[in-house]
């Protein structure tokens, strides 16, 4: 006999929160993409910021975009209390990686420079809710609350 799984509240609390916050960066990758007034200008960014992400070598573009995309549909995921949610966050996680080796490994004190001080404080807290978000879909996963 196969019993359903009750959802827990915090499933959606999770969920709801993760999805804002993840609008946050699919808001920058398709504003800046775009080339979008509303986002070039709303941000304040520079024309020496722009030139840097406009340089970015394919695999560091193609990192940001799985770490987006992949962050985002994990949350729908989530919400939508599909074991694919765990694949998701997982792909979401390499993307930052990419990221972050292009960012911090290659390209720090000119990342710092042009973003600020807080930019590498920023990408740890980032770190930390994308490896609790995937951490959290693999329990809920494991006990049964994602199909």
């Amino acid at each position: 006999m196969n019993e359903a799984v009750k959802t827990p509240w915090h499933l959606w609390a999770v969920g709801i929160l993760s999805f804002l916050w993840h609008c946050i960066p699919v808001s920058d990758y398709i504003g800046f993409k775009t080339k979008a007034a509303w986002y070039i200008e709303g941000a304040g960014l520079k024309p020496e910021q722009i030139a840097w992400v406009e340089a970015y070598p394919v695999w560091a573009d193609l990192g940001w975009a799985l770490g987006v995309w992949g962050a985002m549909a994990g949350s729908l995921l989530l919400l939508l209390r599909s074991r694919h949610a765990v694949t998701a966050f997982l792909v979401s996680l390499i993307g930052l990686a990419i990221m972050s080796i292009y960012q911090v490994g290659m390209q720090a004190s000119e990342y710092q420079a042009l973003f600020g001080e807080g930019v590498l404080m920023f990408l740890g807290l980032i770190w930390i809710i994308a490896i609790a978000l995937f951490l959290y879909a693999r329990t809920m996963a494991a006990k049964g609350v994602l199909r």
